[in-house]
């Protein structure tokens, strides 16, 4: 009997043999660090899959030579150095590391905040603000973090979309606003021409007195002197400040070293061993993935786009029909699908994460497939945040609470603010109620009632009686500002995947409004022509054409990759 050969691996970089450990089973590895271009050319056709790092550069010219690859690793948190354009038009799967270093960072930065607000304050961290200057992998992981500990977050970054920013669960401001606002200071950009003392005596002299700065990043972001002289005048409380190993001491001006030495200020080595140790860990993850993909025999559709028969397709909450109708219309008008919806496959079942309405409207216009971006559910391919409610009306929060009185199943008390850190631990917590008064009115299932059909009713009780918008926000004076007849603020606990997953795999809901999937590497602006997938043709027919059809397009047009999370509200 003729057995089928094992996959091949090229690993180009400096890699220790352990970190290759899931190919023993899988393929036969090749680590092979040192090929010159021309060499590479000549032998990465031999190739499946192929694993590289920094510094290696891997143009189209070099990929295309791969007619065998079915996947790239890049042992990295980004794609500069790879085109990424070439690999997915020949319909290679790309993997890197998009969080390396990053949470090794945002872990030492938050270990430092937590010092600064025992050495200078009260201790407490839930309630202040955290503002970060540089909202890129670092920043984002901090800001994660600081959300754990309910901090408000405010970010500076250029060109930081509103759509990027809630994402994030942050508010992008201004310089000069972030300076004033915020408690704590703590900057993650890179060190250049523009950057260099990007706080200075006009931005020390905003920010509050009872603030503290945290700089992770290279000493020059800082105007030294004026930092020193923020600390020795009491325009500032306290500062962390990192010291990177590649400092030489005797290059040090004097307000630098003084300001190291001030009796408010923490000074923590940088600790590149546990930065480093990120590319071993890097390696290992792309490493799995690419034995996975070759262990099931097939690599995934192009750019993760299916064809998928909508007869197996599940929403996890209901639509509005009024949208329905309208997007229903605009496709009769211009057949094209724009934005791919995605979804997830879980238990035989394609579970929708983003784009319910557009899957309804297809279904209802008659199609029995769809293209579909699907994402790995066993996989960090997506995160889910869960959306606050905004209850607006003229009548007060008492009658709101008479009114959900009457929803079966369902038991209500008040609680005070503190408890409102725990009150998550009891699974029969539903959600607690912070009305304009302040005051917190908890939300729980009785005995013997359905837990998710009970929340689903309580939704539904207060959609009726109020004007509901989604929110992320919990501070009152914000919320008044926003919504100018809050009654109250229902927040909900999060969810867990598996949980929503598991709902509507088997035909449930939850509460429509709530759930918020955030899933980078959004495929947008596919913008294809209806009519081959309206017509009455097998599924492996469509996906054979699709297959065709996505690789033309990729092959002739330009490719833009975006490592940050893309976020749409609406259809």
């Amino acid at each position: 009997m003729v057995t089928e050969p094992r996959p091949r691996v090229l690993v180009y970089d400096q890699i220790d043999s352990h970190c290759l450990d899931c190919f023993t089973e899988v393929a036969d590895v090749d680590v092979l660090p040192n090929l010159t271009e021309m060499e590479f050319m000549q032998r990465i056709g031999d190739y499946d899959a192929l694993i590289a790092g920094p510094p290696r550069r891997l143009t189209g010219r070099m990929i295309e030579r791969g007619y065998r690859l079915k996947a790239i690793g890049y042992a990295a948190s980004r794609l500069d150095n790879i085109d990424v354009s070439a690999a997915y038009a020949m319909g290679i799967e790309v993997f890197n590391a998009p969080a390396s270093s990053a949470v090794a960072i945002a872990e030492q930065t938050l270990s430092q905040l937590l010092l600064l607000v025992n050495k200078v304050d009260d201790g407490r961290l839930a309630g202040k603000t955290l503002g970060l200057i540089g909202f890129g992998r670092i920043g984002r992981q901090v800001a994660q973090r600081a959300g754990a500990f309910s901090m408000r977050v405010l970010a500076n970054q250029p060109h930081l979309t509103p759509e990027q920013a809630l994402a994030a669960g942050v508010k992008a401001v201004e310089l000069m606003e972030l300076l004033r606002e915020s408690d704590f200071v703590s900057l993650h950009l890179p060190f250049n021409a523009e950057t260099k003392t990007i706080l200075g005596r006009e931005e020390f002299a905003v920010m509050k007195p009872i603030a503290c700065l945290i700089n992770t990043g290279h000493a020059g972001l800082l105007d030294n002197a004026e930092l020193l002289a923020a600390l020795e005048h009491g325009r500032l409380a306290g500062a962390a400040l990192f010291i990177h190993p590649s400092e030489m001491p005797e290059a040090l001006d004097t307000a630098t070293i003084s300001v190291r030495q001030h009796a408010r200020v923490l000074t923590t080595p940088y600790q590149t061993t546990i930065i480093d140790s990120n590319h071993d860990e890097a390696v290992r993850e792309i490493s799995e993935q690419i034995a996975d993909l070759l262990s099931a025999g097939q690599a995934s559709s192009l750019l993760s786009l299916q064809v998928v028969p909508l007869a197996k397709v599940s929403p996890h909450e209901e639509v509005d029909d009024k949208r329905v109708t309208r997007l229903m219309a605009a496709i009769k008008a211009n057949p094209k699908l724009i934005d791919p919806p995605i979804a997830t496959y879980w238990n035989g079942r394609y579970v929708i994460l983003d784009g319910a309405t557009r899957f309804t409207a297809f279904k209802r216009l008659g199609f029995a497939h769809m293209i579909f971006q699907i994402v790995d559910a066993a996989q960090e391919s997506f995160m889910l945040d869960t959306w606050y409610h905004a209850i607006s009306s003229s009548q007060p929060f008492a009658d709101l609470l008479s009114h959900l009185q009457q929803v079966d199943g369902i038991l209500f008390r008040e609680l005070s603010l503190g408890e409102t850190q725990s009150v998550f631990q009891d699974e029969a917590a539903l959600c607690y109620f912070l009305d304009c008064n302040g005051r917190v009115t908890l939300a729980k299932t009785a005995p013997g009632a359905v837990h998710l059909d009970v929340m689903n009713d309580l939704v539904a009780g207060y959609t009726e009686w109020g004007s509901v918008e989604r929110t992320l926000l919990t501070d009152l004076p914000r919320l008044t500002e926003q919504f100018p007849q809050l009654t109250a603020v229902a927040i909900f606990p999060p969810f867990a995947p598996e949980t929503v997953f598991n709902v509507a795999s088997k035909g449930g809901f939850v509460p429509a409004g709530l759930t918020r999937f955030v899933i980078p590497g959004r495929i947008l602006r596919l913008n294809m022509k209806l009519d081959r997938l309206k017509e009455n043709d097998t599924l492996a027919a469509k996906r054979a054409w699709f297959k065709r059809y996505l690789a033309d397009r990729l092959a002739s047009s330009r490719l833009r990759y975006y490592q940050e999370p893309v976020v749409l509200l609406d259809d």
